[in-house]
């Protein structure tokens, strides 16, 4: 018997992307790469940004012709030096594991011929950049030179092993974060399982990323604490362990062992719906898996909502 999928709707939360696409020799130093770009990079609570990978992209599509994946960064929106704050998470994470990583380049994904955010000119129409590749080129010493690669506009910077090809501007767009998914099971194995095919599902539409570990979220949070300098906290509530337990409400149905969350992020609200309808499609028919349902604070954190109930779904 199919789960129950409650009637209610996930909570995204505005952010701003950027989208890096990294190619490498084979598939090999091109899955290190991402492995490392994207690293301890699950949720901003406490790191730096979310990030993950995207989609493969098959070198017959890339600049120069080998292997490549996109990767995504998000930083929310709310923060009022956001930009800065995605630029020193790209910065950092494509110059330490990137770069560093044999074989590999870096191109823009997203559109960048507006302004750079720094410009203390008037901003002119267009998507906004900031100056990845010149940034990283200063690795090079003073010499680093400019060159187009692959009809792409980008830094060259000298290497031990040959030479690292960087695209000038990174582009950066508004995005989402914090679609989610969860999955109440009678076993442990059962809440684990579906989430796990709801990732490997949702994973799977281009255009999103699941940031944490396999794409499963084993500590889902809620906003706030008991202590002051603790910005989220396990959800007491839906912790199976405190069931019963003085000064708990529990809100768990009956029967439910352990429950386990996937996050989705990405580029717009259909994009992180669709992603969201795979997962459902893929989860509910495991055995033992009772509900799936999904976390929300009744728009106060968000105002984008995604409906588990397509029919829901806002055209």
């Amino acid at each position: 018997m199919p789960a129950t999928v409650d009637d209610t709707y996930a909570e995204a939360f505005r952010s701003i992307y950027a989208s890096v696409l990294v190619t490498a020799r084979d598939r090999y130093w091109l899955d290190h790469a991402v492995s490392a770009a994207t690293g301890n990079a699950s949720s901003t609570i406490l790191c730096d940004c979310e990030a993950g990978l995207d989609r493969y992209v098959e070198a017959s599509e890339t600049p120069d012709r080998r292997p490549g994946a996109i990767v995504q960064f998000h930083v929310p929106r709310f923060h009022k030096d956001r930009e800065s704050r995605l630029e020193r998470s790209v910065l950092v994470r494509v110059a330490q594991n990137v770069m560093t990583c044999p074989t590999t380049a870096a191109f823009n994904v997203l559109p960048a011929d507006g302004s750079w955010f720094a410009s203390q000119q008037p901003p002119k129409p267009g998507a906004k950049w900031f100056p990845l590749g010149r940034k990283v080129a200063y690795f090079g010493d003073g010499h680093q030179f400019t060159a187009e690669r692959h009809g792409r506009r980008c830094w060259v910077v000298p290497i031990l092993s040959g030479e690292f090809v960087i695209e000038r501007r990174c582009g950066f767009a508004d995005g989402l974060m914090g679609g989610n998914l969860w999955f109440f099971g009678a076993t442990a194995d059962a809440a684990l399982d579906a989430a796990t095919k709801a990732a490997a599902a949702a994973s799977e539409v281009p255009g999103v990323i699941l940031p944490f570990p396999g794409g499963v979220a084993s500590s889902g949070s809620k906003a706030g604490s008991k202590y002051k300098f603790s910005i989220a906290s396990t959800y007491a509530e839906y912790c199976p362990t405190l069931r019963g337990k003085e000064g708990v409400a529990s809100r768990l149905p009956e029967g439910v062992a352990s429950v386990q969350e996937i996050i989705i992020n990405g580029a717009d609200l259909p994009t992180i719906a669709k992603a969201t309808q795979a997962a459902i499609a893929a989860a509910k028919d495991v055995p033992d898996l009772l509900t799936i349902s999904a976390g929300n604070y009744g728009g106060r954190l968000g105002k984008s909502f995604i409906y588990l109930h397509p029919e829901k779904q806002p055209a």
